[in-house]
Formats: C-alpha cells, structure tokens, sequence
C-alpha cells in the first residue's frame, strides 16, 4: 500500500523522460522537492528539458500527496472497522445493507465480501500503467527508423495501446427490470431511469466507464437525415397503402404514429415527408442535420439521466404536463453512457439491447454487429413469469444463431427479477421470510434449466455449462430490508464483470508487452545483432419490401432467407461449434492456436546467452496467438452468416420481381413469383455451401500465412548479426520487469511499488 517505500524508483521514474540522471547520494526525496525554479533553471539550462521537468516534478509531488492521503485513509479505517471484509460487505451486523452517509445515497456502497483479485486495486493499475506508458515513449522517442529492427521497435511499441472491450447484452421485454438491474450492478442507483409502466427504452444504450475525466459523459450517435428521410417515405407509403385497413393498438399504424408523434407531435399528420424533413423541427439537435454526435457532461448520474431521457425513452403518457414536449429518440442510433471511476466497467460495456432489432438499416445492423460481438448475455425476465413467459424464451431463440455460431457468446445468464416478492409475507418473520425466499428462488432455478432443456434450437449452439440462472432484487440491494446483499445473488453477476476485467487487464498486457519489447533491445545490444531482418394482407408485402426479412415490434422476427439457409445451417451446426468454439478456454480453430508453441522456455535454458531475445519471441508469440484468436472469432462469424447472405443476395431479385404487384390477387402473384424463383435457382444451396468453404479455407491460408509471416520477422530481426544503433534501456528494462514480476508473479499480494 505504501507507494512511496523506495522514492529512487518513482524519481527515476518520472526523470527518464528528459535524461536526468539520479543516484540515492545526489538526490533524495526530500532535496528533490525543495528545488525551486531558480535552481532547476541552474541544474537545466534548455528550456524544453526545464518545463518538462517542472511538469513532472508538479505531477510527482501531487502524487506523492494522492499517496499519503490514500494511506492516511486506509489508517483511519482501519481504526474504525478493524475487519476489512466487513466494510465491503456494506452490511450490518444482521447481514443488512447500510449506506455511510445519506448524501452519498446515489452511489452505491462497495459490492459484498469478494475473492481476492489477482490483480492489484485501480489506482495502483493506472500508477503502474502511467509509469510504463512514459518509458516505452521515453524509448520510442530514442528509437531511429534508419533500420529495419529500430522502425520494428517503434510498430510494436505503438501496438501495445490496443485494448479489447468485453460487450455483455441485455435483454429482457419493457418492465422486467433490465434498467434497474444495471443501475444496482454498477452501484448508481439514478442513471437508468426505471419504474414508469407507461416508458420503456426505445433505443440501444451503452454503459461504459469514462477513463479520461471524472464527469458522467454520453455519446449521442443519430442516424443520418438520409435514413431519416427513407423512413419517413416508406411510412408514408405503408399509410398510404392502409388507408381504408382497420388498425388495433398493436399493428405496425400505431408504431408509425407512436414515433412520428414523439418527433413533431401532431403536426406530422396530413404532411408530406418532404415537409417533415424542414429544419424547423430539428432546431433543439444541430448536430442531426451535420451528421454529429452530441455530447452531454454532467456532475452527477441523475442529472445526466433526466438529460439523456428525450433521446434514449418513449413515453406514452404525452399529456400530463408533457404537452409540447420533444422526445428525439426516433433519430437517435445508439447512446453510450459513460461513468467515472466505476471499477466494473474498467473494461466491460453493458449494452441494453432491443429483442429483435431494428427496422431501420443501420440501427438493425449495429443491433446485428454488438450482439455477435457480446461475450455474455443477459436474458432479464420477472421470476414469477420465467418459466411461462413466452417473450424472454422467444428473444433468446431468436438471437442463438447470432450471439452462437455467428457470434462470440460463452455464456447466458437468465437473471429472474424481483425475487423478492412473495405472497402473504407482511406476517413473516425474518427468518421464516429467508427460508421461504431461499425454497422459492431453488424451485424457480430448477424449472428454468427444465425449460432450456426443452429449446432445441438454442441447445444447437449451447451446452448446459455455458447456461446459468441467477435470481436477484434489485429492490432489496438498494434498502435495508431482510435480505443481505448476497441472498440477491446481485454481488454474484458484480464478481462476474469484475472477473471479466481482470481477464483483461489493460495494465498486465500493456506491461507484459514492454517487457518483452525492451529484452530484444537490450538483448540486441549485449550481443550486436539486429540491422535486417403489419396487417395479415400488408404482411408479405412487408416482407418482401424487406429483402425476405420482417421485424414487427412485437413477436418473432420474419426471415425467409434463413428459412431457406435452415437446413444447411443445421447440419452444420455441431460441427461448426467444435471447429469454433465461443468458450476461451477450448482455443481457436478446435484448440489448434492454442496448441502452437515454439518452446521458448526449453530455449531459454539450453541458450542462455540468448535469453532476453528469447523472452521477447515469447511475448511475440502468445501476442500473435492472441490476435490470431480474436481474428477468427470474427472472421468465424462472416463465414457461418455467409451461408444465409448468398441466399438472400440471390432471392434479392426475385423479391423486386415480386414487388411490382398490386391490387386484387397480389398475394397470390407474390408467393408464386418467389417460388418460381427458388426452382429456378436450386443450385443457390451449393453456391452457398461453396461460398462458405472458401471463406474457410481463406481464413486458414491468412492464419497460416500470419503466423508464418510474423514469427519469421521477429525471429529475423531478433537474431540476425550486424551493426545496430539501439539505445541503451538496461535502466528502463530492470524498472519494467520488477512491475511483470509484481504483476502476474504473485497474484495473492498487492503491488508494493519497489525496486
């Protein structure tokens, strides 16, 4: 915890950038803070070198007072709770949830009793982060490109910043308790507005943390006026069409109005879409017609959330003091809301998803996009309603294929809400409550996993350990009530995210990778080598508009194309899952990626003259295994959905034909004009198998071609003989390796910050 034991390494440190060079008998911590400008001006007389080192000096000593007042803190709680594990756990001694002071009532308390992370606490990760981030551009900075090796160097110093987000999707239908959960999990209780029957999101929502300020951020991204325009034609025509059709409360008339409504109110009736697009009705949003994203920033989640709401929420209830009021939702593709300092989603977007997509274009293909790219996803439904309620079941069977084969997904979580609620338990004890809960959540579990048993389309693409069940209250984390924080099983799904940020620590990687990085350069050195190396009638009309594809708001989603790709995409199903599997731990391509290995260590200790080369071909080669596995989890997505992409490309022109009719017997010229079409292209089937082979055997050559082509240069450069001009790093390689060794060598301890 002390971060300041040996002030050496922390000089040193923050010196390198401007070559100023520090031994324990020149400076100590406390010459080194009394240096005032007129003896820094002595010490460096250039004035570049001087202001940088002002600059740090400044940044050293706010540090330092960060550090002290950290330790300071831990003392004093430690004075106040002797037991640790008891301030996490948020709880009183009667295992209920108590909030510190009623201020700080809408953020959170700290998540329960948790494992201990093999990874050190954030703030010491962004210190470690921040120290070796300034040496590798300290050496970048030293590093020419007048040879092959040095201009290799600098590339992979600069790859080092990449960064992969894990993407975790919600589901759930309007008032299952999907906003309410991500506010409990996250611990910010008012960011997610929830509660209001009449209001439900009607747009895709990210939650992130913000890793550049201390301000509550979000990321409003619009459609274009181009696709505005469209939809706003193709509703007119659709109207225009249904003029005389009776229209009840759920068919796509009343979605049309619903969202026309929020926009302009009720002047949109009786214009033309020309009209609708005036730039009178977009004077609140300058950044629609610019095609711009607007930024909200604000000081708290509440104010961001009553800020976010007319973009991200329809409301039904537009009277009640609503009148006039804009809801801009409609234009809106996607917003990303962004959190200060919440250690759960360091390196975790929660994304709250729509169940079926979108009939918009490029809303439904980002919709496409993230739920492919989704790591875990998140079935949210009411416990009372888990087994019987058909939508969370449908929602689902509808996105196996595209978060299974065609996606990423490792695991689904069916998290049942409001676990709290039980009949006739005002009369209840406490204990008698508890037990009650308990029986009920077991039973309800039980049944769930009965039922996912039974979805034989789900079962294609998953197995029963990628499935789990979770019953929690939102309700009852937030208040002091019976339950403790754990019988919510809330802490659990917090302990999952945090897991996931910890899998991928951005500290670990980055460091581990300049580890290696320095090695070669200081290897290179010690040995002189490196220079070269609708309606029931309007229904098919829908349908066909669509390309074969039909999204209605609520029910299962048309897919003619993927009808016809089904039996192909079947049969392939269970092998494609054992070539690609989504879970980590099996490896890429049937575990063949994960198998490759050049041996280092047995390298290593046959050649030790050799070493430091060595370990950086070690990093080089679990980097290239990395990245090649993260290639073919997404390539692997573009070859299973090729199979249904040559089908639609090639009904495509069948649909246009089928389109041109109108009026009495249309339906019956549509369906036969497309089945004509099918008996006419029978052979599409072997083009679509075709299609998908060579997409394989493409990605086999690029992996195969990749890995060859990588390893050999960084063998190449690594070892080939020949003059060098490579700086000295010896200093910045023994500062980096004692932070891996810290890192990843003890796992149970936290980081003393030592040399």
């Amino acid at each position: 915890m002390h971060m300041c034991s040996n002030f050496k390494m922390i000089c040193t440190s923050a010196l390198l950038r401007f070559k100023f060079l520090i031994t324990d008998e020149e400076i100590t911590q406390e010459s080194l803070y009394e240096l005032n400008d007129e003896l820094i001006d002595k010490l460096i007389p250039k004035v570049g070198p001087r202001l940088t080192f002002k600059q740090k000096l400044k940044q050293l000593k706010e540090e330092q007072n960060i550090n002290q007042e950290t330790v300071n803190l831990s003392v004093q709680e430690q004075k106040e709770a002797p037991d640790i594990d008891q301030v996490l756990a948020s709880t009183s001694d009667k295992g209920k949830r108590r909030f510190e002071h009623p201020d700080e009532s809408s953020k959170l308390q700290p998540p329960a009793k948790r494992q201990r992370s093999s990874q050190p606490r954030p703030y010491l990760e962004a210190i470690v982060l921040s120290d070796v981030k300034n040496i590798m551009k300290f050496v970048h900075a030293r590093l020419h490109e007048k040879d092959k090796l040095s201009a290799f160097l600098k590339k992979k110093i600069r790859d080092l910043e990449t960064d992969k987000r894990e993407l975790v999707g919600v589901f759930g239908k309007t008032g299952a308790g999907k906003s309410s959960l991500i506010n409990a999990i996250i611990e910010e209780k008012n960011l997610l507005p929830s509660g209001s029957v009449s209001a439900c999101t009607s747009v895709m929502i990210k939650v992130e943390a913000n890793m550049q300020g201390s301000k509550y951020e979000a990321d409003i991204e619009f459609i274009t006026p181009e696709e505005w325009k469209d939809e706003l034609w193709s509703s007119h025509q659709f109207i225009g069409d249904n003029e005389d059709c009776e229209m009840d409360v759920d068919n796509d008339y009343h979605d049309i109005s619903e969202k026309f409504s929020a926009l302009y109110g009720e002047e949109w009736k009786g214009k033309s879409f020309e009209d609708l697009m005036d730039g009178k009705y977009f004077r609140e949003i300058p950044e629609f017609p610019q095609s711009r994203r607007k930024i909200l920033s604000c000081e708290s989640a509440e104010e961001l959330s009553a800020e976010c709401v007319k973009y991200t929420r329809s409301d039904s209830k537009q009277g009640e003091g609503n009148e006039g009021k804009k809801w801009f939702w409609p234009l809106v593709k996607c917003v990303t809301v962004r959190l200060p300092n919440n250690p759960f989603l360091q390196h975790v977007t929660l994304v709250d998803l729509p169940g079926n997509g979108d009939r918009n274009k490029c809303r439904d293909q980002m919709w496409k996009g993230i739920v492919g790219d989704c790591s875990t996803v998140w079935i949210v439904t009411e416990i009372n309603r888990a087994t019987s309620e058909k939508e969370a079941w449908e929602i689902l069977d509808s996105v196996s294929s595209l978060i299974g084969n065609g996606g990423e997904c490792q695991q689904i979580h069916f998290i049942c809400t409001k676990s709290d609620l039980l009949d006739d338990s005002d009369d209840l004890s406490s204990a008698d409550f508890h037990d009650l809960l308990t029986e009920r959540n077991v039973q309800a579990k039980d049944a769930i996993k009965i039922e996912f048993n039974k979805q034989s389309k789900i079962k294609k693409h998953f197995t029963d350990d990628t499935f789990k069940v979770f019953t929690v209250s939102s309700k009852e984390f937030l208040k002091e009530n019976y339950l403790s924080p754990e019988d919510t099983e809330i802490t659990k799904l917090q302990r999952f995210l945090q897991d996931l940020n910890d899998c991928h620590s951005e500290t670990v990687n980055y460091v581990k990778g300049a580890h290696g990085i320095l090695s070669l350069i200081q290897g290179a050195n010690s040995r002189g080598v490196g220079k070269n190396g609708g309606a029931f009638y309007n229904l098919p009309k829908c349908v066909v508009e669509n390309g074969g594809i039909y999204k209605p708001k609520k029910g299962k989603p048309i897919n003619l194309n993927m009808k016809l790709a089904s039996c192909l995409i079947d049969s392939i199903g269970a092998e494609f899952r054992k070539t690609f599997p989504n879970e980590v731990t099996c490896g890429a391509f049937n575990g063949v990626i994960k198998t490759f290995s050049l041996d280092i260590d047995s390298l290593i200790e046959k050649y030790k003259n050799a070493e430091l080369q060595l370990r950086f071909l070690k990093t080089e080669e679990e980097n290239i295994k990395a990245r090649l596995s993260r290639i073919i989890q997404k390539q692997k997505k573009n070859v299973y959905s090729s199979l249904t992409e040559t089908i639609e490309n090639i009904m495509e022109e069948g649909y246009k034909k089928a389109l041109a009719f109108t009026g009495e017997g249309m339906l019956y010229n549509m369906r036969e004009t497309i089945e004509n079409h099918v008996h006419s292209k029978k052979d599409m089937f072997e083009q679509a198998k075709n299609t998908m082979l060579e997409k394989l055997h493409d990605l086999m050559v690029y992996v195969l071609e990749t890995l060859e082509k990588t390893m050999k240069e960084s063998i190449g450069l690594s070892f080939k003989a020949g003059e060098c001009l490579l700086p000295d790093v010896s200093t910045e390689l023994e500062m980096v390796k004692k932070y891996y060794d810290q890192l990843v060598g003890t796992p149970d301890d936290e980081i003393s910050l030592t040399l």
